[in-house]
């Protein structure tokens, strides 16, 4: 026997109205999960662009601007505007590797520590009373869903995050 939903809807079987409904759910809350960070960087003359770099330097210090490069899937060029950006304004370090000294190490200085935090605590309340609201059960598989939606190779490189890695 199928799956069913709370309302009776065949996880098996979706129409493509039940789809169309999925896709504009993650339309709207992406533009609500991203709202309250766009609101903090808009005086800044910040973008998306910049705050993933920052969560994602923050998420791993240390990482390589290639890494960065291959996490976020932007142009060399464009990612180089952010850093470029970031870095004039004191909100991230770039080191010269010790093994390699072509490479650049990307760190976050205190000021973008702190830009950092303000960010991702208006995220991590938004996700605290969604995840609170639907139950563990759904958290569960609203992750799973995620995970299924991403290509292989973005989600290895998402577990090698979850992990601790990358």
């Amino acid at each position: 026997m199928a799956d069913q939903t709370p309302s009776g809807e065949s996880l098996l079987f979706l129409t493509d109205e039940q789809l169309r409904k999925g896709i504009e759910a993650m339309f709207f809350a992406y533009r609500g999960f991203t709202a309250d960070p766009d609101r903090i960087l808009e005086g800044m003359d910040y973008g998306r662009a910049h705050h993933r770099a920052i969560h994602f330097i923050h998420r791993s210090p240390g990482t390589t601007v290639s890494n960065l490069l291959t996490i976020l899937g932007v142009t060399k060029q464009s990612l180089n505007r952010v850093l470029r950006t970031l870095v004039e304004d004191g909100l991230v370090e770039a080191r010269v590797g010790r093994r390699d000294k072509r490479e650049r190490h990307l760190h976050l200085t205190a000021k973008g520590q702190e830009l950092e935090r303000e960010l991702s605590d208006a995220q991590r309340a938004r996700m605290r009373a969604a995840y609170r609201a639907a139950g563990p059960q759904a958290v569960t598989g609203f992750r799973q869903v995620l995970e299924a939606m991403m290509d292989p190779e973005l989600r290895r490189q998402y577990q090698g995050l979850k992990e601790g890695g990358a």
